[in-house]
């Protein structure tokens, strides 16, 4: 499964359908202005919400949460004594991690469960500006939580690259 997202989605306040690879639209990314935090919503086309992402108001390091109907689902933030900088650790709700690694910033990065690749963030197979794919490579996985997991850490890295 493969989708397109447009890099510009993380703009608070706008929001962005993502399309499968055939240019039908599968999610909208509602993002909410007016916030004390960073707020995006994904819906699927009849306006559900699927899931809900925000930043954490009073955390030590800059954490995003995602929520499905209300219940916590998963925590993002930056691999404590990581070397490298693109490296992000998703704690699930249930108890399991996924390992978020490659070049955040240029859009070029996996997520693994266990060792497992389960999608691709990439731009390389893509020729349109300014947009980037994320290919679900497991058919059992959840591409909404998968593109929810990315969203973050884009967010989280553009947010700790503007303070530097």
């Amino acid at each position: 499964m493969r989708f397109l997202v447009r890099d510009r989605l993380l703009g608070i306040g706008e929001d962005y359908w993502i399309e499968d690879e055939h240019g039908r639209k599968v999610f909208l990314v509602d993002g909410k202005a007016m916030r004390l935090r960073d707020t995006f919503e994904l819906k699927d086309t009849q306006g559900r919400v699927l899931i809900d992402i925000h930043q954490k108001m009073f955390a030590l390091r800059d954490t995003m949460v995602i929520e499905r109907d209300g219940e916590g689902l998963a925590r993002i933030r930056r691999k404590r004594l990581s070397l490298l900088r693109n490296h992000y650790r998703v704690a699930m709700a249930d108890g399991t991690e996924l390992d978020v690694s490659g070049k955040i910033l240029d859009r070029e990065f996996v997520v693994e469960y266990d060792g497992e690749l389960l999608a691709v963030i990439s731009r390389r197979w893509l020729h349109l500006r300014e947009t980037y794919g994320v290919d679900v490579v497991r058919e059992d996985a959840d591409p909404a939580l998968l593109i929810a997991v990315g969203v973050c850490v884009i967010h989280l890295a553009e947010k700790e690259r503007e303070a530097d």
